[in-house]
């Protein structure tokens, strides 16, 4: 089975989705797939700063997103070792000019989802090869199928096959191993409002964020050993 499609979106994931709903906004249909049988909601926050609420709010989610997540207050660095503040910056002022923010990844995937048109994201759509045919790209896909399309967007990530199929260099490693992850505890509402950051010494740096008042984001991060190599 072959279909044409004006512009295919390779990726449900924040770039995809966020790409097909500013299309969308403009009056502008796009094909968004996804290799996956459902919206990969797994994950956990990011950190977002004005520019991305302004990118937010162009995309008319960001008061939906504001309902769920408290505006943070501080960024405050200090040093694990003697408690001593090394830096210390306000978010807040009268405007939003700072407007900072912890949202938690699968409350961002469905925001843009919501406004989406019906068929617009296809699941279970994994991209085998991509070839060009004059203006046009052939999406060959493991079901056998196969998608003409005039515009293809790659938002499919680190193992990206439309960047593959460009030749862009293959993924580096960054030098830095990082761990985190969501504590929720309802009972025990977060007090501060803040952005905290810990620096152990030797490329050793953990912190935390609050999303909202019962859940805070946390982080590991620190620069691998011959010895944790080894692991990888």
């Amino acid at each position: 089975m072959e279909e044409v499609e004006e512009i295919v979106i390779v990726g449900a994931g924040v770039s995809g989705l966020a790409t097909a709903l500013g299309l969308h906004r403009k009056g502008i249909r796009s094909l968004v797939l996804e290799s996956s049988d459902s919206l990969r909601a797994a994950g956990f926050a990011i950190l977002t700063w004005p520019n991305a609420w302004r990118a937010l709010d162009a995309l008319g989610v960001g008061d939906l997103l504001r309902r769920d997540h408290i505006r943070l207050e501080r960024h405050v660095i200090k040093s694990a070792t003697t408690g001593a503040t090394m830096s210390e910056l306000p978010l807040t002022g009268q405007d939003m000019e700072h407007e900072t923010r912890c949202l938690k990844r699968n409350l961002l995937l469905q925001a843009l989802v919501k406004d989406l048109p019906p068929g617009c994201i296809r699941y279970s759509s994994k991209i085998v090869s991509i070839e060009k045919a004059g203006n046009l790209k052939l999406l060959h896909l493991a079901d056998g199928s196969t998608i003409k399309t005039k515009v293809l967007v790659g938002c499919d990530g680190l193992n990206s096959v439309v960047a593959n199929w460009l030749g862009f260099r293959q993924p580096t490693f960054s030098g830095r191993f990082a761990c985190r992850g969501l504590i929720e505890d309802p009972q025990n509402p977060i007090m501060k409002r803040h952005i905290m950051e810990y620096f152990l010494g030797e490329g050793f740096r953990f912190g935390f964020s609050p999303c909202n008042d019962e859940t805070l984001c946390w982080f590991f991060t620190w620069s691998p050993s011959n010895r944790d190599m080894k692991f990888t």
